[in-house]
């Protein structure tokens, strides 16, 4: 749903809520039922619904496979 540069990616992390930071370590998480929150390069704020699904972060690429998105 979103394909782009972003400053800070905020996920619900099964074992809790975490952030992602430029140059973040490697990193594969399930995530819960919550709020995925990032801030795009230009400042701009978006928020999604999401019922859970993965991340992985690896290179400064962040990738999320969410069962179910809407967009807030």
């Amino acid at each position: 749903m979103f394909d782009g540069k972003v400053k800070l990616v905020q996920l619900p992390g099964a074992a809790g809520s975490f952030e992602v930071l430029e140059n973040h370590a490697p990193i594969i998480s399930t995530l819960k039922q919550g709020q995925v929150r990032f801030i795009t390069d230009s400042g701009n704020t978006e928020e999604y619904n999401i019922t859970g699904g993965i991340v992985e972060t690896a290179n400064n690429v962040i990738i999320v496979l969410a069962d179910k998105a809407e967009k807030l």
